[in-house]
């Protein structure tokens, strides 16, 4: 019983660190909590997805398909508040605008966004939304595809927990940034890999090579320019994994 209110509780405080939704007050909060609710990540991802792919059903009803799907991004954005998309842009103002690895981190720590970050977001976001629009698979299925791919690109971006070192001595992330435990990330992985792969199994498989490619690429690269990562750095590998789902997919569709 013990452990079964332990794990509801490892799940709402994932709920409450990745979204603006509101947790019961008796989960409580211990830094503690943070590590132990990684594997809960994707499952908290899933559910963002969820509630894109219902106001994307919902506003086909009415709107043309670049307009539902506009507002479906529009909903995540508002439902995590931008998490993600915040550690995109810290990450390319850094990475771009920094030449030693702590004019890296000192960038990175800025809270203000500079010209590189804006400029990837914008590109990100458009990316996105006309990706999606140009889905010609049925709403039903894009819809899942939503699902599928926030709960995966998730999967992928807390992977580094178990092979990369956290490079701040403090942050927002140091938390979360103990090292994972395989079966940890094993739990993840159920949590966020089966919906790509009810989706489209031979798909899913294509795009789980593309996504363990790109995540080895990034991980050397975020090792060579700053021994590790950061909570930005997971953020930015999100959003590179998110879009290139969905590039995958259209691409699949399109052969």
């Amino acid at each position: 019983m013990r452990r079964a209110q332990n794990e509801l509780r490892y799940f709402f405080t994932a709920l409450g660190y990745f979204t603006r939704v509101p947790v019961p007050r008796w989960v409580g909060f211990e830094r503690d909590y943070l590590n132990a609710a990684a594997r809960y990540f994707p499952l908290v991802g899933a559910m963002v997805g969820g509630v894109g792919a219902l106001v994307y059903l919902l506003a086909m009803r009415v709107f043309p398909a670049g307009v539902a799907v506009l507002l479906s991004m529009a909903a995540t954005l508002v439902l995590t508040g931008a998490f993600h998309e915040d550690g995109l842009a810290d990450s390319v103002d850094a990475f771009g605008g920094g030449y030693t690895r702590d004019d890296v981190l000192r960038i990175m720590h800025d809270s203000r966004i500079g010209a590189f970050g804006a400029i990837a977001l914008m590109i990100a976001l458009a990316l996105k939304w006309q990706t999606l629009a140009a889905m010609t698979m049925p709403p039903a299925r894009i819809a899942w595809l939503m699902v599928a791919v926030h709960a995966a690109s998730r999967v992928f971006a807390i992977s580094f927990l178990v092979t990369l070192d956290y490079v701040r001595a403090e942050g927002k992330a140091k938390p979360v940034a103990q090292r994972m435990s395989v079966s940890s990330l094993t739990i993840a992985a159920l949590f966020g890999l089966p919906w790509l792969f009810w989706l489209d199994a031979k798909l899913a498989c294509a795009t789980f090579v593309v996504l363990a490619a790109l995540r080895f690429a990034l991980g050397r690269y975020f090792v060579r320019r700053i021994g590790g990562y950061t909570g930005d750095c997971l953020g930015f590998a999100q959003q590179v994994f998110e879009l290139a789902a969905y590039l995958m997919a259209l691409a699949w569709i399109s052969s």
